[in-house]
Protein backbone atom coordinates (compact mmCIF):
# COMPACT_ATOMS: atom_id res chain seq x y z
CA UNK A 1 0.00 0.00 0.00
CA UNK A 2 1.21 3.50 -0.85
CA UNK A 3 0.61 6.02 1.94
CA UNK A 4 0.22 9.72 1.06
CA UNK A 5 2.99 12.21 1.77
CA UNK A 6 2.24 15.87 2.46
CA UNK A 7 4.57 16.99 -0.33
CA UNK A 8 2.75 14.94 -2.96
CA UNK A 9 -0.02 17.35 -4.12
CA UNK A 10 2.49 20.11 -4.93
CA UNK A 11 4.87 17.60 -6.50
CA UNK A 12 2.06 16.15 -8.64
CA UNK A 13 0.99 19.62 -9.77
CA UNK A 14 4.52 20.54 -10.84
CA UNK A 15 5.01 17.20 -12.59
CA UNK A 16 2.35 18.29 -15.05
CA UNK A 17 4.33 21.36 -16.13
CA UNK A 18 7.06 21.48 -18.78
CA UNK A 19 9.73 22.36 -16.22
CA UNK A 20 12.14 19.80 -14.77
CA UNK A 21 10.83 18.44 -11.46
CA UNK A 22 13.68 17.74 -9.01
CA UNK A 23 13.10 15.74 -5.82
CA UNK A 24 16.02 15.64 -3.40
CA UNK A 25 16.50 14.25 0.09
CA UNK A 26 18.43 11.72 2.10
CA UNK A 27 18.59 8.10 1.01
CA UNK A 28 15.54 5.97 1.97
CA UNK A 29 13.16 8.87 2.64
CA UNK A 30 10.83 7.62 -0.11
CA UNK A 31 11.94 9.49 -3.25
CA UNK A 32 11.74 6.43 -5.51
CA UNK A 33 8.28 5.55 -4.22
CA UNK A 34 7.05 9.08 -4.92
CA UNK A 35 8.29 9.29 -8.50
CA UNK A 36 6.90 5.85 -9.29
CA UNK A 37 3.60 7.01 -7.79
CA UNK A 38 3.77 10.12 -10.01
CA UNK A 39 4.26 7.99 -13.13
CA UNK A 40 1.26 5.85 -12.12
CA UNK A 41 -0.99 8.86 -11.38
CA UNK A 42 -0.09 11.24 -14.22
CA UNK A 43 -2.58 11.18 -17.14
CA UNK A 44 0.28 10.89 -19.64
CA UNK A 45 1.36 7.23 -19.60
CA UNK A 46 4.04 7.67 -22.27
CA UNK A 47 6.79 7.46 -19.67
CA UNK A 48 9.93 5.58 -18.68
CA UNK A 49 11.69 5.10 -15.31
CA UNK A 50 15.50 4.79 -15.24
CA UNK A 51 17.41 3.82 -12.10
CA UNK A 52 20.86 5.40 -12.45
CA UNK A 53 22.34 3.02 -9.93
CA UNK A 54 22.39 0.62 -12.91
CA UNK A 55 25.59 1.04 -14.97
CA UNK A 56 23.79 0.59 -18.30
CA UNK A 57 21.46 3.49 -17.49
CA UNK A 58 24.37 5.70 -16.46
CA UNK A 59 26.23 4.91 -19.67
CA UNK A 60 23.26 6.21 -21.64
CA UNK A 61 24.04 9.77 -20.51
CA UNK A 62 27.74 9.53 -21.32
CA UNK A 63 26.93 9.74 -25.03
CA UNK A 64 27.85 12.98 -26.77
CA UNK A 65 25.00 12.74 -29.29
CA UNK A 66 21.93 13.57 -27.20
CA UNK A 67 19.54 12.59 -29.97
CA UNK A 68 20.84 9.05 -29.56
CA UNK A 69 19.59 9.14 -25.95
CA UNK A 70 16.10 9.96 -27.22
CA UNK A 71 16.32 7.08 -29.68
CA UNK A 72 17.20 4.78 -26.79
CA UNK A 73 14.09 5.94 -24.92
CA UNK A 74 12.04 5.01 -28.00
CA UNK A 75 13.77 1.64 -28.30
CA UNK A 76 12.81 0.95 -24.69
CA UNK A 77 9.13 1.46 -25.43
CA UNK A 78 8.36 5.18 -25.23
CA UNK A 79 6.23 6.47 -28.16
CA UNK A 80 7.97 9.12 -30.32
CA UNK A 81 4.83 10.94 -31.49
CA UNK A 82 3.42 11.67 -28.02
CA UNK A 83 4.74 13.89 -25.18
CA UNK A 84 7.40 11.97 -23.25
CA UNK A 85 8.00 11.75 -19.50
CA UNK A 86 11.39 10.46 -18.30
CA UNK A 87 12.05 9.76 -14.61
CA UNK A 88 15.71 9.55 -13.53
CA UNK A 89 16.42 8.15 -10.07
CA UNK A 90 19.65 9.12 -8.21
CA UNK A 91 20.86 11.38 -11.00
CA UNK A 92 23.95 12.53 -9.06
CA UNK A 93 25.43 9.22 -10.23
CA UNK A 94 25.32 10.50 -13.84
CA UNK A 95 27.15 13.87 -13.70
CA UNK A 96 26.85 14.34 -17.48
CA UNK A 97 23.06 14.19 -17.41
CA UNK A 98 22.09 17.87 -16.82
CA UNK A 99 23.30 19.06 -20.24
CA UNK A 100 21.49 16.14 -21.88
CA UNK A 101 18.33 16.97 -19.93
CA UNK A 102 18.55 20.60 -21.05
CA UNK A 103 18.97 19.64 -24.70
CA UNK A 104 16.19 17.03 -24.73
CA UNK A 105 13.85 19.30 -22.79
CA UNK A 106 14.49 22.27 -25.09
CA UNK A 107 14.56 20.48 -28.45
CA UNK A 108 12.20 17.56 -27.94
CA UNK A 109 9.95 18.89 -25.14
CA UNK A 110 10.66 15.85 -22.97
CA UNK A 111 9.42 16.21 -19.40
CA UNK A 112 12.01 15.10 -16.81
CA UNK A 113 11.35 14.09 -13.21
CA UNK A 114 14.62 13.48 -11.36
CA UNK A 115 15.76 12.55 -7.85
CA UNK A 116 19.04 12.86 -5.97
CA UNK A 117 20.52 12.57 -2.48
CA UNK A 118 22.31 15.90 -2.17
CA UNK A 119 20.77 19.37 -2.28
CA UNK A 120 24.19 20.98 -2.82
CA UNK A 121 25.12 18.66 -5.65
CA UNK A 122 21.85 19.02 -7.51
CA UNK A 123 21.61 22.79 -7.04
CA UNK A 124 25.13 23.25 -8.37
CA UNK A 125 24.75 20.64 -11.08
CA UNK A 126 21.69 22.45 -12.36
CA UNK A 127 22.79 26.01 -11.62
CA UNK A 128 23.84 26.87 -15.18
CA UNK A 129 22.46 24.21 -17.49
CA UNK A 130 18.90 24.34 -16.14
CA UNK A 131 18.67 27.80 -14.63
CA UNK A 132 15.01 28.83 -14.61
CA UNK A 133 13.90 25.47 -16.02
CA UNK A 134 13.47 23.48 -12.82
CA UNK A 135 11.90 23.42 -9.37
CA UNK A 136 13.55 21.64 -6.46
CA UNK A 137 11.50 19.81 -3.82
CA UNK A 138 13.05 18.45 -0.61
CA UNK A 139 11.82 15.21 0.97
CA UNK A 140 12.54 14.49 4.63
CA UNK A 141 11.74 11.53 6.88
CA UNK A 142 8.09 11.35 7.96
CA UNK A 143 6.78 14.03 10.29
CA UNK A 144 4.60 12.78 13.13
CA UNK A 145 1.37 13.28 11.19
CA UNK A 146 2.74 11.20 8.31
CA UNK A 147 3.99 8.63 10.82
CA UNK A 148 0.43 8.23 12.12
CA UNK A 149 -0.84 7.92 8.54
CA UNK A 150 1.65 5.11 7.87
CA UNK A 151 0.50 3.45 11.10
CA UNK A 152 -3.12 3.89 9.93
CA UNK A 153 -3.98 5.81 13.09
CA UNK A 154 -6.72 8.42 12.83
CA UNK A 155 -5.57 11.97 13.59
CA UNK A 156 -6.39 15.56 12.80
CA UNK A 157 -4.45 18.84 13.12
CA UNK A 158 -4.82 20.63 16.46
CA UNK A 159 -3.95 24.21 17.38
CA UNK A 160 -0.94 23.48 19.56
CA UNK A 161 0.05 27.15 19.83
CA UNK A 162 -2.54 27.92 22.50
CA UNK A 163 -4.78 26.27 25.06
CA UNK A 164 -4.20 23.64 27.72
CA UNK A 165 -2.49 20.27 27.60
CA UNK A 166 -4.70 17.84 25.64
CA UNK A 167 -5.08 14.84 27.92
CA UNK A 168 -7.31 12.85 25.55
CA UNK A 169 -4.91 13.02 22.60
CA UNK A 170 -1.97 12.31 24.87
CA UNK A 171 -3.55 9.13 26.22
CA UNK A 172 -4.51 7.99 22.72
CA UNK A 173 -1.27 8.75 20.88
CA UNK A 174 1.59 8.97 23.40
CA UNK A 175 2.82 5.40 22.80
CA UNK A 176 3.13 6.20 19.07
CA UNK A 177 4.98 9.42 19.80
CA UNK A 178 7.43 7.60 22.06
CA UNK A 179 8.15 5.14 19.25
CA UNK A 180 8.61 8.07 16.87
CA UNK A 181 11.09 9.72 19.24
CA UNK A 182 13.11 6.54 19.63
CA UNK A 183 13.22 5.25 16.05
CA UNK A 184 12.47 8.31 13.91
CA UNK A 185 10.55 8.67 10.67
CA UNK A 186 12.22 6.75 7.85
CA UNK A 187 9.28 5.01 6.12
CA UNK A 188 10.77 1.50 6.21
CA UNK A 189 11.60 1.91 9.89
CA UNK A 190 8.07 3.08 10.72
CA UNK A 191 6.55 0.09 8.93
CA UNK A 192 8.96 -2.46 10.46
CA UNK A 193 7.26 -4.83 12.89
CA UNK A 194 9.96 -5.37 15.52
CA UNK A 195 12.50 -3.20 17.30
CA UNK A 196 15.31 -5.44 16.05
CA UNK A 197 14.17 -4.91 12.46
CA UNK A 198 13.97 -1.14 13.01
CA UNK A 199 17.53 -1.07 14.35
CA UNK A 200 18.79 -3.18 11.44
CA UNK A 201 17.21 -0.84 8.87
CA UNK A 202 18.65 2.24 10.57
CA UNK A 203 22.11 0.65 10.61
CA UNK A 204 21.73 -0.18 6.93
CA UNK A 205 20.69 3.40 6.09
CA UNK A 206 23.79 4.74 7.82
CA UNK A 207 25.98 2.15 6.12
CA UNK A 208 24.55 3.08 2.71
CA UNK A 209 25.16 6.75 3.44
CA UNK A 210 28.83 6.08 4.20
CA UNK A 211 29.51 3.51 1.47
CA UNK A 212 27.43 5.01 -1.37
CA UNK A 213 26.65 8.69 -0.81
CA UNK A 214 30.03 9.71 0.58
CA UNK A 215 31.90 7.81 -2.13
CA UNK A 216 29.75 9.13 -4.98
CA UNK A 217 29.33 12.73 -3.83
CA UNK A 218 32.61 13.68 -2.18
CA UNK A 219 36.34 13.38 -2.65
CA UNK A 220 37.17 12.46 0.93
CA UNK A 221 40.10 10.10 1.40
CA UNK A 222 39.16 8.59 4.76
CA UNK A 223 35.57 7.47 5.28
CA UNK A 224 36.43 6.20 8.75
CA UNK A 225 37.10 9.76 9.92
CA UNK A 226 33.78 10.88 8.47
CA UNK A 227 31.95 8.13 10.31
CA UNK A 228 33.80 8.90 13.53
CA UNK A 229 32.84 12.57 13.21
CA UNK A 230 29.19 11.64 12.56
CA UNK A 231 29.19 9.62 15.80
CA UNK A 232 30.80 12.53 17.65
CA UNK A 233 28.18 14.96 16.32
CA UNK A 234 25.31 12.64 17.26
CA UNK A 235 26.42 12.89 20.87
CA UNK A 236 26.19 16.68 20.63
CA UNK A 237 22.60 17.02 19.40
CA UNK A 238 21.13 20.31 20.58
CA UNK A 239 24.54 21.83 21.28
CA UNK A 240 26.54 24.47 19.48
CA UNK A 241 28.98 23.39 16.81
CA UNK A 242 32.45 24.15 18.16
CA UNK A 243 34.83 23.36 15.30
CA UNK A 244 38.04 23.81 17.28
CA UNK A 245 36.85 21.43 19.97
CA UNK A 246 35.73 18.85 17.39
CA UNK A 247 39.06 19.17 15.63
CA UNK A 248 40.94 18.44 18.84
CA UNK A 249 38.76 15.48 19.78
CA UNK A 250 38.92 13.74 16.41
CA UNK A 251 42.47 14.66 15.46
CA UNK A 252 41.68 16.46 12.20
CA UNK A 253 42.37 20.03 11.13
CA UNK A 254 39.70 22.63 11.73
CA UNK A 255 39.17 23.27 7.98
CA UNK A 256 38.73 19.52 7.40
CA UNK A 257 36.15 19.22 10.18
CA UNK A 258 34.34 22.28 8.79
CA UNK A 259 34.22 20.70 5.32
CA UNK A 260 32.91 17.42 6.73
CA UNK A 261 30.16 19.13 8.74
CA UNK A 262 29.11 21.15 5.69
CA UNK A 263 28.99 17.95 3.64
CA UNK A 264 26.78 16.28 6.27
CA UNK A 265 24.37 19.19 6.08
CA UNK A 266 24.30 19.29 2.27
CA UNK A 267 23.49 15.58 2.18
CA UNK A 268 20.70 15.87 4.79
CA UNK A 269 22.37 13.98 7.64
CA UNK A 270 22.30 17.01 9.93
CA UNK A 271 20.82 20.49 10.15
CA UNK A 272 22.36 23.53 11.85
CA UNK A 273 20.41 26.58 12.96
CA UNK A 274 21.55 30.13 13.61
CA UNK A 275 20.95 32.59 16.40
CA UNK A 276 17.83 34.75 16.42
CA UNK A 277 18.62 38.45 16.73
CA UNK A 278 17.15 41.74 15.58
CA UNK A 279 20.40 43.63 15.98
CA UNK A 280 24.12 43.07 16.37
CA UNK A 281 24.67 42.67 20.11
CA UNK A 282 27.84 41.65 21.88
CA UNK A 283 25.80 39.45 24.25
CA UNK A 284 24.47 37.26 21.45
CA UNK A 285 26.26 33.95 20.90
CA UNK A 286 27.13 33.45 17.23
CA UNK A 287 27.65 29.64 17.06
CA UNK A 288 25.14 27.46 15.22
CA UNK A 289 23.29 24.63 16.97
CA UNK A 290 23.28 21.10 15.61
CA UNK A 291 20.45 18.63 15.02
CA UNK A 292 20.15 15.37 13.10
CA UNK A 293 17.63 14.94 10.28
CA UNK A 294 16.23 11.88 12.05
CA UNK A 295 16.37 10.98 15.73
CA UNK A 296 16.40 7.25 15.03
CA UNK A 297 19.54 7.70 12.94
CA UNK A 298 21.18 9.78 15.67
CA UNK A 299 20.31 7.05 18.20
CA UNK A 300 22.06 4.54 15.96
CA UNK A 301 25.27 6.56 16.11
CA UNK A 302 25.21 7.54 19.78
CA UNK A 303 23.40 6.76 23.01
CA UNK A 304 21.35 9.94 23.16
CA UNK A 305 19.90 11.08 26.46
CA UNK A 306 16.13 11.18 26.79
CA UNK A 307 16.16 14.98 26.68
CA UNK A 308 18.35 15.10 23.56
CA UNK A 309 16.08 12.62 21.76
CA UNK A 310 13.05 14.77 22.54
CA UNK A 311 14.69 18.07 21.57
CA UNK A 312 15.94 16.65 18.27
CA UNK A 313 12.50 15.24 17.45
CA UNK A 314 10.76 18.50 18.29
CA UNK A 315 13.24 20.45 16.17
CA UNK A 316 12.40 18.32 13.13
CA UNK A 317 8.68 18.78 13.77
CA UNK A 318 9.07 22.57 13.92
CA UNK A 319 11.44 22.72 10.94
CA UNK A 320 8.64 21.37 8.71
CA UNK A 321 6.49 24.36 9.69
CA UNK A 322 8.70 27.44 9.27
CA UNK A 323 12.20 28.78 9.85
CA UNK A 324 13.74 27.72 13.17
CA UNK A 325 16.45 29.59 15.11
CA UNK A 326 17.53 29.69 18.73
CA UNK A 327 18.33 32.48 21.19
CA UNK A 328 21.18 32.48 23.70
CA UNK A 329 23.20 34.86 25.83
CA UNK A 330 26.74 34.34 27.04
CA UNK A 331 25.32 34.12 30.54
CA UNK A 332 23.90 30.72 29.57
CA UNK A 333 20.28 31.83 29.35
CA UNK A 334 18.69 30.35 26.26
CA UNK A 335 15.49 29.74 24.32
CA UNK A 336 15.50 26.36 22.58
CA UNK A 337 13.68 27.50 19.43
CA UNK A 338 12.41 30.70 17.86
CA UNK A 339 9.89 29.84 15.15
CA UNK A 340 9.52 32.24 12.21
CA UNK A 341 11.02 35.18 14.17
CA UNK A 342 7.97 35.60 16.41
CA UNK A 343 7.36 32.47 18.50
CA UNK A 344 9.61 31.39 21.40
CA UNK A 345 9.41 27.67 22.18
CA UNK A 346 11.00 25.76 25.03
CA UNK A 347 11.21 21.95 25.03
CA UNK A 348 10.64 20.30 28.41
CA UNK A 349 10.05 16.61 28.99
CA UNK A 350 7.75 17.39 31.96
CA UNK A 351 6.97 21.13 31.98
CA UNK A 352 6.49 23.14 35.16
CA UNK A 353 5.04 26.58 35.83
CA UNK A 354 8.54 27.88 36.59
CA UNK A 355 9.60 26.89 33.07
CA UNK A 356 6.90 29.13 31.60
CA UNK A 357 7.95 32.07 33.76
CA UNK A 358 11.55 31.61 32.67
CA UNK A 359 10.57 31.39 29.01
CA UNK A 360 8.50 34.59 29.18
CA UNK A 361 11.38 36.45 30.85
CA UNK A 362 14.01 35.39 28.28
CA UNK A 363 11.59 35.93 25.39
CA UNK A 364 11.09 39.52 26.56
CA UNK A 365 14.88 39.98 26.47
CA UNK A 366 14.93 38.58 22.92
CA UNK A 367 12.05 40.80 21.84
CA UNK A 368 9.75 37.87 21.06
CA UNK A 369 6.12 38.32 22.11
CA UNK A 370 4.59 34.87 21.62
CA UNK A 371 5.75 31.99 23.82
CA UNK A 372 4.86 28.32 24.22
CA UNK A 373 6.12 25.47 26.35
CA UNK A 374 6.09 22.12 24.55
CA UNK A 375 6.22 18.97 26.64
CA UNK A 376 6.84 15.29 26.08
CA UNK A 377 4.92 13.93 29.05
CA UNK A 378 1.94 14.85 31.20
CA UNK A 379 2.77 17.16 34.08
CA UNK A 380 1.01 16.24 37.36
CA UNK A 381 -0.39 19.69 38.13
CA UNK A 382 0.68 22.15 35.43
CA UNK A 383 -1.41 22.22 32.19
CA UNK A 384 -0.49 25.44 30.38
CA UNK A 385 1.61 23.86 27.63
CA UNK A 386 1.29 21.90 24.39
CA UNK A 387 1.94 18.19 24.08
CA UNK A 388 4.59 17.70 21.38
CA UNK A 389 2.59 14.93 19.73
CA UNK A 390 -0.08 17.47 18.77
CA UNK A 391 2.37 19.12 16.32
CA UNK A 392 1.40 17.14 13.22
Amino acid sequence: MVYPRKIYPELYSHAQTNLVTVLTGMRRTGKTTLIQQLLADLPNKNSIYLDLQRPDNRELFEQKNYDTIRETFIARGILPDLPMIVALDEMQLAPESPSAIKYLSDHHKIKFIVTGSSSYYLKNLFSESLSGRKKLFELFPLDFGEYLTFKEVQHSPLDWREGQFNNLEYNRLSSYYEDYIRFGGFPQVVLAQSEAEKRDILSDIMSSYVNIDIRSLADFSDERNLYALAKLLAGRVGNRVEYSNLSRLIGLSRPTVTNYVQFFEKTYLIRTIGVYTRSIDREIVKSRKLYFCDTGLANTLSDLSSGAQFENTLFNQLARIRQVQYFALKSGQEIDFVLNDDFAIEAKETPLEADLSYLKRIAATAGVTNVRLVGRRESPKFKNYAWAGSII
